[in-house]
């Protein structure tokens, strides 16, 4: 018997097998919706949340772009990943729905997008923007690019052909300074990155605000595919869903991910995005 053992041993490490789940580092991303150097500040501390919840080492690597997160998800390159509610679905059909969404924070049941100008633009409606250069976030963000084209549709304007010039900043916080330097006229993204700006000082509202709000929508969630054991799963949802704002641990996770909690979620919430991206064309 111990020979039998000590054999098993040998093959799993020579095809680097591991003898259980719980042995792996737990491979982390998240969709970039801000400049790199925020995505590795907000995330250190959950990492190490994380690291001692699971018992397992936890490795976060960023990567470039909205749809690099989604093909690290469908080649099981990550294991955990962030994403937006448009990169989950884009990521779920592309896995052939083998991507399980299962926590999110309890904003992301009633999310919203913002249009910003100068206050000085005359943009005061969806219409003003008609003939202007506008710009959105990366083409595969929800808040930043598939709602603001939603509800432009909806009020009968096209971007491709009302605007003067479509810009894609690629994050919420390049598409704010889009509009600060004056590069575009007006444009969309996520209302919690805004309000984190005007809260920290980073953007002088008396010269940039707010002109349109978006009615509400589901977005972000945490996602792994489905090949992960559900236990192990279980057990990373267990730790997100008991981080507390009333310590000061849970305090510092959650105000860095701009949340109050993490509840759980499912697939179905996020059936009126995919939806909405076949209606504007994003989804073919």
């Amino acid at each position: 018997m111990l020979q039998w053992t000590r054999t098993i041993v040998v093959l799993a490490c020579l095809l680097h097998i591991p003898l259980s789940y719980s042995q792996q580092v737990l491979r982390v991303t998240t969709i970039p919706e801000e400049a790199a150097t925020e995505q590795m500040r907000k995330f250190g501390p959950l990492s190490n949340y994380l690291e001692k919840n699971l018992g397992m080492k936890v490795e976060f690597t960023p990567v470039n772009d909205y749809p690099a997160a989604v093909e690290a998800m469908v080649n099981k390159q990550v294991d955990l990943v962030w994403f937006g509610g448009f990169t989950y679905v884009q990521a779920n059909i592309r896995s052939g729905g083998k991507v399980v969404p299962f926590a999110q924070r309890e904003e992301d049941t009633k999310f919203r997008s913002v249009f910003i100008t100068q206050k000085n633009s005359g943009i005061t409606k969806l219409t003003d923007l008609k003939g202007k250069q506008v710009s959105f976030g990366s083409q595969s963000s929800t808040s930043g690019h598939l709602m603001p084209r939603t509800y432009l549709l909806e009020a009968g304007i096209n971007p491709e052909t009302d605007f003067k010039r479509v810009a894609y900043s690629g994050a919420h916080d390049a598409t704010i300074a889009s509009v600060v330097s004056g590069r575009v006229d007006a444009a969309a993204l996520d209302i919690t990155v805004w309000n984190k700006f005007v809260s920290e000082g980073k953007v002088d509202t008396s010269k940039v605000d707010v002109f349109y709000t978006t009615p509400p929508y589901f977005n972000y969630n945490w996602s792994v595919h489905a090949d992960m054991p559900a236990a192990q799963r279980e057990k990373i949802a267990k730790a997100l869903f008991a981080l507390d704002m009333n310590t000061p641990e849970g305090k510092e996770i959650l105000t860095l991910n701009r949340a109050t909690k993490y509840i759980p979620t499912k697939a179905d919430n996020y059936k009126n995005l995919e939806l909405a991206g076949r209606s504007a064309g994003l989804i073919k």
